[in-house]
């Protein structure tokens, strides 16, 4: 079992990495919020879990080792002003949403979103804050993705 993620990201280097862990994250519309008087945007994902070796130094969990999993992940914004979407309507509470990347932008961070959809995190110092919680299950499978 790989051990529970919590970092802080705080420039387009940690962002990276954070993006990394966090795609192909599903995300319920209505586990999305923002809260504007305490600048801050924050979800809960399940998380796809990429990272890291299987018990005992086996394959990784995506090379047919220990099997995929996934992981409740908690992930938090902070110094955002403003929130703008595109192709998300949050009328629709049955929806999942399927994260492909975080792209830190100049004054803002890009959430890129499966079906050309996205929202943009607009603030001067974004920082972001993921933390597993729970414990994984297993995955129905590993997320695929056609090649462009």
């Amino acid at each position: 079992m790989n051990a529970a993620v919590r970092l802080r990201a705080v420039d387009a280097d940690d962002l990276r990495v954070v993006s990394a862990l966090l795609q192909d994250a599903i995300i319920p519309i209505t586990d999305l919020a923002f809260l504007p008087d305490d600048g801050m945007f924050v979800l809960l994902a399940s998380r796809y879990q990429w990272e890291g070796p299987a018990p005992d130094g086996g394959p990784t969990p995506d090379e047919g080792g220990e099997g995929p999993t996934r992981i409740r992940c908690a992930v938090r914004f902070t110094g955002v002003e403003k929130v703008k979407r595109r192709g998300v309507d949050l009328t629709r509470r049955g929806q999942f949403l399927s994260l492909l990347a975080l792209e830190p932008l100049e004054g803002a961070l890009l959430l890129r979103l499966s079906g050309g959809a996205d929202i943009r995190l607009e603030g001067s110092a974004i920082e972001c804050r993921i933390e597993d919680q729970g414990e994984p299950w297993p995955a129905s499978r590993r997320p695929d993705h056609p090649v462009a």
